[in-house]
């Protein structure tokens, strides 16, 4: 009796394992679906950085624009 049921559990066990493994189609799949997210995310970052060296630089020419037209006040001042 207890060889049957070691017999029996050895087999349900090994058919447990077969089930749950993946084929190799599924795994390659999922490394496709992993690689597609990658990309993506990569490309989210690098749309995020344009953004900011996009606002950086127009707030720095903004500034500049400011400074030099204050600059330019002060000679016209000078000057009259």
């Amino acid at each position: 009796m207890k060889t049957v049921v070691f017999i029996l559990s050895t087999v349900l066990v090994g058919a447990g394992f077969a089930i749950a493994q993946d084929t190799p189609k599924e795994e390659t799949k999922k490394a496709g679906n992993d690689v597609k997210r990658a990309g993506q995310d990569t490309a989210d970052a690098a749309k995020h950085a344009g953004k900011a060296t996009a606002k950086a630089t127009k707030k720095g020419v903004h500034k500049t624009a400011k400074a030099t037209e204050k600059g330019a006040d002060k000679v016209r001042q000078k000057t009259e």
